[in-house]
């Protein structure tokens, strides 16, 4: 189940929702449909630097810092 970011063009509350098939995610704090996706990105960091300065991490395809293989992707 993949993990969205959403802003609700009601409110303008940012917020993160877990969409499960052909579901339709909603604003938890005025239940309004009308939500604009947010690109999301995921970052691993351990010194504290911004992800976009350094490689994705360990291993170069999704950034799990187990290393290569660790992932479904590799």
């Amino acid at each position: 189940m993949p993990i969205f970011e959403y802003v609700c063009k009601e409110c303008e509350n940012r917020f993160e929702a877990i969409v499960q098939g052909s579901k339709s995610p909603e604003c938890p704090s005025c239940q309004s449909t009308e939500l604009e996706k947010q690109v999301s990105v995921f970052a691993v960091s351990s010194n504290g630097a911004s992800a976009s300065a350094e490689p994705l991490g360990a291993c170069g395809s999704c950034g799990d810092p187990r290393g290569p293989g660790a992932c479904s992707l590799n």
